[in-house]
């Protein structure tokens, strides 16, 4: 023992590092000074495949929070069907890993019964397969949230969960990100956040969606995914470039719709969602900057959402510019079935003028002999 004590504390982790971690841990009572040389060891695996106690739960939350070594190599923890295992547990082991810097992962846990698992972890890839592996390894994921920021080298990714049913994707400018494919059959929610323009990307159906946030930079990125959202029904939709995506495309099953028409004219955008969308039931524009709407293109005859089933229209931050009461004494003179329309003026307008708009919207024509117009001012 005299003989052990005297190596460098270097050479006596590495030493450990041979041996089960829990032989290493062990290994504390030897001395003081032994008490805290395996906290520094790189790998660590905690198995217990067919141990239901809370014996290794326990050993796993009271030695990972102190383990001392800035970086994991390898963090491996693999228990089967344990009932003392929490989910809060492994969200734990997981967050203390990336704040160690794990550069493998391994978490092998079957449960009997279904748990949710939120994770909340910044890492850094270094390329998308690395995104997949991670991925493949999780095959009834159901929740998924990536971040993507501008200083990523992130150049092109895949997504193919079957399993998947809420997707959130947040690329902020990642000039070298070119590619990405999108593959989850069962979605149900997404949320989409892209300022690229990728050179290639890929959106396959998702029949099963019911609910869409999308905050696109390009005209050409809308396009490619606005095909394989028409099965949503709460749609909100913001897009740098006014687009007419082609005839064809119908929202057979969309109820809301909430259009952010800045910082640029949407107008065009606008008339065409209305006429694809003939169940709409509430529509909010919202978010309208002041920014000059070239034309309001009146439809040629009266849209089928308005004849049969617009009940609700919000319009938030309303300037009541020439081309934006076009729109509204458009909507108001058709929608049959309207039972209120509510307007909420920009504070930075004059009350001169704001009255001049009321004004204006009150004497417009009605189709609707119900509807309530409610006026307001937007903070």
């Amino acid at each position: 023992m005299d003989n052990i004590n005297g190596l460098p504390d270097d050479l006596l982790v590495k030493i450990l590092s041979f041996v089960p971690t829990y032989v290493a841990v062990s290994t504390c009572v030897l001395s003081k000074r032994w008490e805290f040389l395996w906290m520094w060891l790189p790998n660590l695996e905690f198995v217990s495949p067919w141990d239901s106690r809370p014996g290794i739960v326990d050993f796993i939350n009271k030695k990972l929070p102190i383990h001392r070594a800035p970086v994991i190599e390898r963090l491996c923890i693999h228990i089967n069907s344990n009932p003392h295992i929490k989910p809060e547990y492994i969200k734990r082991w997981i967050e203390i890993a990336v704040s160690h810097y794990v550069r493998e992962l391994q978490i092998d846990y079957h449960s009997k019964t279904e748990i949710t698992l939120q994770l909340e972890a910044e890492s850094y890839f270094i390329d998308g397969k690395y995104l997949q592996q991670l991925i493949s390894g999780c095959p009834v994921l159901e929740d998924l949230s990536l971040r993507f920021c501008c200083n990523d080298n992130l150049r092109e990714f895949t997504v193919i969960i079957p399993s998947l049913q809420s997707l959130s994707l947040f690329l902020f400018g990642n000039s070298n990100l070119n590619r990405y494919k999108i593959d989850t059959p069962s979605l149900k929610y997404l949320k989409l956040e892209d300022w690229n323009d990728p050179e290639h990307y890929s959106w396959t159906n998702m029949p099963k969606l019911r609910e869409a946030y999308v905050d696109v930079e390009s005209s050409n990125h809308l396009k490619t995914l606005i095909g394989s959202i028409t099965s949503v029904k709460h749609l909100t939709i913001c897009c740098l470039e006014d687009y007419l995506y082609g005839d064809g495309f119908v929202f057979n099953h969309l109820e809301h719709l909430k259009l952010c028409m800045c910082p640029f004219d949407s107008s065009n955008l606008l008339g065409q969602l209305l006429k694809g969308s003939p169940n709409l039931q509430v529509l909010d524009i919202f978010e309208m900057k002041r920014n000059d709407i070239v034309c309001w293109n009146q439809p040629s005859s009266v849209l089928e959402c308005l004849l049969s089933s617009l009940k609700m229209l919000n319009w938030s931050a309303y300037f009541g510019r020439p081309q934006d009461r076009d729109i509204a004494v458009y909507i108001l003179k058709n929608a049959c079935h309207l039972k209120t329309a509510t307007f909420l003026t920009d504070k930075r307008i004059n009350d001169v003028r704001r009255l001049k708009m009321i004004k204006e919207l009150r004497l417009s024509p009605r189709a609707s002999s119900t509807c309530q117009l409610v006026f307001g001012e937007d903070f």
